[in-house]
């Protein structure tokens, strides 16, 4: 420790999902609430730790060079996240590492650190600033309602990494989505593995929270969040019965309406191979219901291409199913054989330039798609968040984007907008991927 500074100082690098990112924040208020200081460098750091992912090649990849930066640059470092959980193949690599946890691990990452590193004061005086030490920017975050997940989807390593689904109690969750809005938060984004399963392990059970009896359930979880007069985004919502509940929510105003639902295919076949939900005409008409309920909804989905064994026949199916429900926003990936995941044992596999030519027809398509849902909103009314000002320009989001991964409104007369503020606007063009519009 640098004894002039007086305060220990720790590097951190954040790589990942949503989830990882909320992982990061917590470990992040815990370091800062110890009298840690935060560095954006890792020179500048006593030690530096870094939450990996590992959930797909490139992804590994990208955790692997940030170690090996880490190190060279800083020598000292501590590895969480999803890449943890391979801590003998880690440790092989580089053995000078201090130490290796798996995700969702705050505590073992915190006794690593006291064991370098230890605090500078008295941990009983809370330096942590209300809200906790956020990664996003201060007008919203990400608040993760569950970890693990109970699927055995033949793609993913998720329950291996991460266990099955263990649900944080509802009165926990509206503890830290208080506590975010206090401290300025106007957008609440979240995320689980699987967001629908929300209080399955719990049996549901009721809960007093304060006077209140709430259920451990994602439709009274996303009710009382809907309560506190900010926006609530859904991700990761998979299309379980009660989702039809949220849809309504949405269509009275309570949250969002916006519905993140990794489909992943469309072919019965490949859906079963992927050991997914498999029946793509009841999810054709729960959509078109879903749109007529709530005629303001805007989906978004996920699809695997390339999986072992898809046909061009079946690549075919679901670009037909995509212009069949004509969803707003899509992201698709070229299937991955990550070491680990039971599908890499599957006959026939598709060859990686195959794989990647499908996804960029796919991506193609849905363009087009997106386009014409897009278009559709040329000359309507909303309501946008600022997320960014120049001196020309400010870009911000409508409830149909989510940050990040969706498309921005680009506002052409920002005049005196700041980043968290509120603007109405009136959309004045758009093309495949983003809207134009200006301030009313």
């Amino acid at each position: 420790m640098d004894v002039a500074r007086g305060l220990p100082r720790v590097g951190f690098v954040s790589l990942g999902c949503p989830k990882a990112l909320v992982d990061s924040e917590g470990i992040l208020s815990r370091l800062r609430a110890e009298g840690y200081d935060i560095s954006d460098s890792f020179d500048g750091a006593d030690l530096v730790i870094v939450n990996t992912c590992g959930f797909i090649e490139p992804a590994v990849e990208e955790s692997l060079c940030a170690i090996k930066e880490a190190l060279a640059e800083n020598g000292n470092v501590i590895v969480t996240g999803c890449l943890g959980t391979k801590a003998h193949d880690l440790r092989q690599r580089f053995p000078r590492l201090l130490a290796v946890t798996g995700p969702h691990a705050p505590d073992e990452v915190m006794q690593a650190v006291h064991r370098v590193l230890p605090p500078a004061h008295d941990p009983f005086e809370s330096l942590i600033p209300p809200g906790g030490i956020k990664l996003t920017p201060r007008h919203y975050a990400y608040i993760k309602i569950a970890e693990g997940c109970n699927h055995r989807c033949t793609f993913c390593i998720i329950p291996s990494l991460r266990g099955r689904l263990v649900s944080r109690p509802i009165a926990d969750v509206l503890r830290e989505a208080e506590a975010l809005v206090s401290a300025g938060v106007k957008e609440l984004l979240v995320v689980s593995q699987d967001t629908s399963a929300y209080g399955v392990d719990l049996r549901h059970r009721t809960d007093l929270v304060g006077t209140r009896a709430l259920r451990n359930h994602i439709v009274d979880l996303t009710r009382h969040l809907g309560s506190l007069g900010i926006w609530v985004r859904l991700h990761y919502v998979y299309p379980y019965p009660h989702v039809d509940d949220l849809v309504q929510l949405m269509g009275e105003g309570i949250v969002l309406p916006y519905l993140d639902m990794p489909l992943q295919h469309a072919s019965p076949r490949i859906l079963k191979l992927m050991k997914r939900p498999a029946n793509q005409l009841a999810t054709i008409k729960r959509i078109q219901r879903w749109r007529e309920e709530c005629p303001e909804l805007t989906l978004r989905s996920t699809f695997v291409v390339g999986f072992p064994g898809e046909t061009e026949e079946e690549f075919q199916e679901l670009l037909e199913f995509s212009h069949e429900v004509m969803l707003d926003r899509v992201g698709c990936f070229a299937y991955s054989p990550v070491a680990g995941a039971v599908a890499n044992a599957l006959p026939d596999a598709v060859p990686e330039p195959v794989r990647e030519e499908r996804r960029l027809r796919f991506m193609q398509a849905q363009e087009e798609i997106s386009a014409g849902r897009l278009s559709r909103r040329v000359g309507t009314e909303v309501e946008v968040l600022i997320d960014s000002v120049s001196a020309t320009e400010a870009t911000g989001r409508s409830a149909g984007e989510s940050p990040e991964i969706d498309g921005v409104v680009r506002l052409t007369n920002p005049g005196a907008l700041q980043i968290g503020d509120w603007a109405r606007v009136r959309i004045i063009d758009s093309d495949s991927h983003d809207l134009t519009a200006r301030v009313i």
